[in-house]
């Protein structure tokens, strides 16, 4: 399934039904007073938020949604049917923006929420509802109320206790691939992650967090550069991040200076990223390089009080290590909260 995380829609709720002029016609009754009914109220569009989907795709090609209007009134005083609601489904994790303001209407984060983006117009009363002591024959009666109509905004934010984050090709899709189900798709070059992949970390017995693939992050992503700004927003609801560097080719920047550039992006997109708690991992421990100079890079976090844990996402070396300094620093986040 393509992974879509934007959208924009437009909504348009029911109109209201017109209001019914009509009179009795009884027998023996040759003036009846006034009988017509309301019209019935337009259709609400509703959004909710459903574990049952994943991405946007579903809307980015289907833009229009409109519900139903009212049906008029009719005389005997009979109101007419309400407009039939329509609801859109969108995954957990997706903000309702307006169009034309970016002002945010909802941030749908539990599964079931519900929010109405457009509502359906009031029915138009009939002319039995202006009878008076002085006016007992009413000729007129109201039209519906239009239905409200927008174009709206979907944009979906990943929900994940852990977010992934470093620059491409640091091994981030070889590591959820081995501590998850998560299939990424897995190449020796930059950017082969284009979407965030999901993955659950089952440890202990009953225990498990949610872990995501944040694609590779470039110096200038805070502008958009590598379409660094698409993948910033998926790490702001994550609980913690899983820094990952490497150290393993011939001409490399030291991990250290990895470390600060990565930071300098998330404060400069959103200060409060750079304020999450940060977990740092050396990777690819498997190559001769790396091992070479683990110990001089170990160093310079030291200096600064940060441990570092040293990994290969491809053997598994101090990956159970990893997961369980994550569940800790997991459990004490959610204590803090």
């Amino acid at each position: 399934m393509k992974f879509i995380d934007e959208a924009k829609i437009y909504v348009k709720a029911g109109d209201g039904g017109k209001g019914c002029v009509s009179f009795r016609r009884e027998k023996y009754v040759p003036k009846g007073g006034p009988d017509g009914g309301d019209g019935g109220k337009g259709g609400d569009v509703t959004i909710r938020a459903s574990q049952s989907r994943r991405t946007l795709l579903h809307l980015k090609f289907n833009q229009h949604h409109v519900a139903k209007r009212g049906s008029h009134g009719e005389g005997s005083n009979k109101t007419g049917k309400n407009g039939k609601d329509i609801e859109i489904i969108v995954p957990v994790g997706t903000i309702v923006k307006d169009a034309e303001t970016g002002n945010v209407f909802a941030d749908l984060n539990k599964n079931g929420q519900t929010y109405i983006v457009a509502k359906g117009g009031i029915g138009g009363r009939g002319n039995a509802r202006f009878a008076t002591s002085t006016n007992r024959a009413p000729r007129y009666a109201q039209d519906g109320i239009q239905g409200e109509e927008r174009w709206i905004n979907l944009e979906l934010k990943l929900l994940a206790d852990v977010g992934i984050i470093g620059f491409p090709n640091v091994g981030k899709s070889t590591l959820i691939s081995r501590i998850s189900a998560a299939k990424p798709k897995i190449a020796d070059y930059p950017f082969t992650t284009l979407t965030p992949n999901l993955g659950m970390v089952k440890y202990g017995d009953f225990e498990s967090f949610v872990i995501a693939d944040i694609p590779g992050l470039i110096e200038g992503a805070h502008r958009g550069m590598g379409l660094g700004t698409k993948f910033l927003r998926h790490i702001e609801r994550t609980s913690i991040l899983l820094h990952m560097i490497d150290i393993s080719q011939d001409s490399y920047t030291v991990a250290w200076q990895d470390f600060e550039a990565i930071n300098n992006e998330l404060i400069r997109f959103d200060s409060a990223l750079a304020e999450k708690e940060q977990i740092i991992a050396i990777n690819k421990m498997d190559l001769p390089l790396t091992r070479e100079r683990i110990e001089n890079e170990i160093d310079a976090f030291k200096k600064k009080d940060i441990e570092v844990f040293p990994i290969s996402a491809v053997t598994g070396e101090g990956v159970n290590e990893l997961i369980w300094e994550i569940a800790e620093k997991l459990k004490s986040y959610k204590d803090r909260e």
